[in-house]
């Protein structure tokens, strides 16, 4: 079912000062920028092989990360696994019991397909699920 980590985020209060600072410590460049208004977020894509790491910083008050960043401060927010067919594999985990956030996969960044499933069911770790 997983073919491989899609990426591997990590919440930051600066998205700007996170970015140049993963290219002066380890020549990390930007692949990918974008903002998901419906998440309240705006991320950012460093290329490492054929993965990411997800830069990702609220753009309001209210969104998830947002929360996350209060309660818990910077750092590893979710792992993104990416799968063949997203719907298939969130009927798959919710079937072995994990919870789901997302009842139906939607719409992600890089016109992908996504679904979240909760850390509650799932030793404590956010999943995404990503199909390109």
């Amino acid at each position: 079912m997983l073919t491989e980590i899609d990426h591997v985020a990590i919440a930051v209060r600066d998205l700007d000062t996170a970015i140049a600072w993963y290219r002066d410590a380890l020549g990390a460049e930007v692949e990918h920028r974008e903002r998901a208004e419906s998440d309240g977020v705006e991320e950012a894509l460093l290329a490492v092989a054929d993965s990411y790491v997800q830069l990702i910083t609220p753009t309001r008050d209210d969104s998830p990360v947002a929360k996350f960043l209060e309660k818990r401060g910077e750092g590893l927010h979710h792992i993104g696994y990416r799968v063949e067919d997203c719907a298939s594999a969130l009927e798959r985990m919710v079937q072995a019991g994990a919870t789901p956030i997302d009842e139906a996969p939607r719409p992600g960044s890089r016109n992908t397909t996504i679904a979240f499933i909760h850390p509650k069911g799932s030793f404590g770790t956010l999943i995404e699920l990503v199909e390109e």
